[in-house]
């Protein structure tokens, strides 16, 4: 049986699930954009009704501005890194309803806004493997190592991205939020990964950037979770982690 090697422990692995966004892609690079467009076309809307959000703007999704307005930065344990497409829609459609729409309008207008949006991304394709993961995915592939995808987004969008990365081919499961019925940080994504990569949750690591990501690991009783937090000043978030790491340089396969 193969083993990861992390800060010199050795874990046992028979498989791996991956979140997607912040873990495996930089995150801003893809949903940086389309949060701001979706900010500014409810900033808009916002002000032909005379209204202000009820929250300062940056509690709105979890996002930081520059002086320019545009997103540099964002919470990790906010609803931009963590939430679905759904569920920001909602958070959302509740600033419109909250300055006098009603909700069916309020719903359809934010759906109208991500749509719009989304095409953005899907314009700019915007999405790179983060540093280092690349070797660490032939490393595991080398090793027969199975890997899956677990993420809030749709799968259909997961599988998209990974092909604007090139590294769908090294995923034999990919579980977005519409194949459960209990998302993150709930174990059902991750119990649903194991069966398909045809491993016990016992013999499998959980990696991802959210604390979300962890629970869903201990829920789904995985033998470890790792945190991945590039940013040196953050990582405290990650309480649920059995380890962090900083670069996949810091991991290796040991077979």
């Amino acid at each position: 049986m193969a083993m990861l090697q992390v800060n010199g422990a050795q874990i046992p692995c028979k498989g791996i699930l991956f979140d997607k966004d912040g873990t495996l892609l930089e995150f801003l690079q893809l949903w940086g954009p389309w949060a701001e467009t979706l900010l500014n076309q409810l900033q808009s809307r916002m002000n032909e009704l005379g209204a202000s959000f009820t929250v300062e703007l940056e509690h709105v999704l979890g996002t930081t501005h520059n002086a320019e307005g545009h997103i540099v930065g964002y919470d990790p344990q906010g609803p931009l890194a963590i939430a679905t497409v759904d569920e920001c829609t909602g958070l959302l459609a509740g600033q419109l309803y909250a300055a006098g729409m009603p909700w069916n309008e309020a719903i359809t207008t934010i759906r109208q806004f991500s749509s719009v949006a989304m095409r953005s991304v899907r314009e700019r394709k915007s999405a790179e493997p983060m540093p280092g993961l690349l070797d660490f995915l032939q490393s595991c592939q080398a090793a027969d190592i199975p890997l899956a995808v677990v993420t809030s987004d749709s799968t259909a969008a997961a599988e998209t991205h990974l092909d604007w990365m090139g590294i769908r081919s090294f995923f034999t499961s990919i579980v977005g939020c519409d194949r459960v019925t209990q998302g993150k940080p709930d174990g059902e994504a991750a119990l649903l990964a194991c069966r398909e990569l045809h491993i016990d949750p016992a013999m499998a690591v959980v990696i991802g950037d959210s604390n979300g990501d962890m629970q869903m690991g201990r829920h789904a009783e995985v033998f470890y979770t790792l945190g991945y937090c590039p940013q040196l000043d953050q990582g405290s978030h990650l309480v649920d982690a059995h380890a962090i790491i900083r670069h996949y340089s810091e991991l290796s396969v040991i077979i």
